[in-house]
């Protein structure tokens, strides 16, 4: 076995528990009475946050595997992907459950008066097929479809950071950084002639205003 994929397999398990501790600190600040004065909104952000981390890292994983030249890194990728739906879940839930008590009537007055809210749900129902597809079975039952469904992802990407940012009022700074983080990524899928291409292209816009 190469040791590439030995490194990998123990990779899995530490990553599996790692994913888990945003969970467990969130149980443990419930326990210890750490949630603040509005508990419901501490644990709608937090599983909101990482939600939207786990899907840029998710998003992140090829061009680091471009970058570090170690392939072994693709398998990782499901398990992130799975637990940002999770984490998506239970931020949906949190909002469904404990906010509006499922009351659906009120839910879907907030679907439609709500554009962060709109853009929110539509991005959990995008990662819905996403998850249901992240095994062998449907990458072999789909084919080239596969991959054509999971460009999906990029689209929730999107989608969050502007559920994100149209959710803040005041201070953006941190919706701002995942955003710059998301234009990042676009950038660096972006061919190596794409990038020479618009260097070569700002280069004449400022030679020409100067």
């Amino acid at each position: 076995m190469a040791r590439a994929t030995i490194i990998t397999r123990g990779l899995k398990p530490l990553l599996f528990l790692l994913l888990l501790l945003p969970l467990g600190g969130l149980i443990w600040q419930g326990l210890a009475g750490g949630l603040g004065a509005n508990p419901v909104e501490q644990i709608t952000r937090s599983t909101g946050d990482w939600a939207l981390r786990l899907l840029l890292l998710s998003l992140a994983v090829t061009p680091l595997r471009r970058l570090t030249g170690w392939p072994e890194l693709l398998r990782l990728r499901r398990m992130i992907g799975l637990y940002c739906f999770f984490y998506a879940s239970l931020h949906l839930a949190t909002y469904v459950w404990l906010d509006l008590g499922f009351n659906l009537s009120w839910v879907l007055e907030d679907v439609l008066k709500r554009p962060y809210i709109t853009v929110g749900f539509a991005v959990f129902l995008m990662l819905v097929p996403l998850a249901a597809t992240s095994n062998q079975w449907s990458i072999r039952r789909l084919g080239r479809r596969w991959k054509r469904l999971h460009r999906l992802a990029y689209l929730c990407g999107i989608g969050g950071v502007v559920h994100y940012l149209w959710l803040v009022k005041a201070d953006l700074r941190e919706p701002l950084i995942y955003l710059g983080v998301l234009l990042l990524l676009f950038a660096l899928r972006l061919p190596k002639g794409w990038l020479s291409h618009l260097a070569d292209l700002r280069s004449r816009v400022l030679s020409t205003s100067s």
